[in-house]
């Protein structure tokens, strides 16, 4: 038996339903720490998530303003593209959905790009965004982000590989194209599905 075959049998002797587990993942109780650049320094007291592009007014929303728009809790999986699956991680934060309807998205819509320091941003369909479980996430197990792991704001976009979800999030553009983001431009799939193994292009 080999490694995968090992780990995904292990996990459903933990419970763990295995059409929880995409192809070709394997479950870790660790959270590795991956990204591109440092690690920036975020003062939430000047910190602003700006929302601008096809809507029908621009935020600059502080964290002040993002949590009055409503906090929820959400319990989620996260597989990252580098095939690691950590499960059942507690989250709270602002649906993005909610934060869209603040700003009134116009009907041309119909992508995003998801910004971040060190000139990162990924892009998504509009619809991911929207969808049930998409956060401006503000706390994960109980506590603040870690920085490493995006702190103290960072979107999760739980249904997509972990590449999707922005750490230090600054600002959401809604487009009516589709523009390659940082590493869509170098070869990752456009949406990045881990149940259709939608890895790279």
């Amino acid at each position: 038996m080999g490694f995968f075959d090992r780990n995904r049998a292990e996990a459903v002797a933990l419970g763990i339903d295995p059409a929880r587990i995409p192809p070709g993942q394997y479950r870790t109780e660790r959270w590795p720490v991956l990204h591109e650049g440092p690690v920036p320094a975020v003062d939430l007291a000047s910190w602003r998530l700006r929302v601008w592009g096809l809507v029908e007014q621009e935020l600059r929303l502080s964290y002040d303003d993002l949590v009055a728009l409503g906090e929820v809790e959400l319990t989620t999986d996260l597989h990252c593209v580098t095939k690691w699956s950590r499960f059942d991680t507690l989250w709270r934060g602002v649906p993005i959905a909610a934060v869209l309807d603040a700003a009134g998205v116009r009907p041309s819509a119909t992508h995003t790009l998801t910004h971040a320091p060190h000139a990162y941003a990924t892009n998504l369909p509009l619809a991911d965004l929207l969808a049930p479980g998409s956060l401006v996430a503000t706390s994960v197990d109980g506590g603040p982000i870690p920085p490493e792991h995006g702190g103290p704001v960072r979107t999760l976009v739980p249904h997509l590989y972990l590449w999707k979800s922005v750490k230090w999030v600054t600002g959401i553009q809604v487009l009516d194209h589709d523009v390659p983001g940082y590493w869509e431009a170098r070869g990752y799939h456009d949406r990045g599905d881990p149940f259709q193994e939608q890895r790279y292009r």
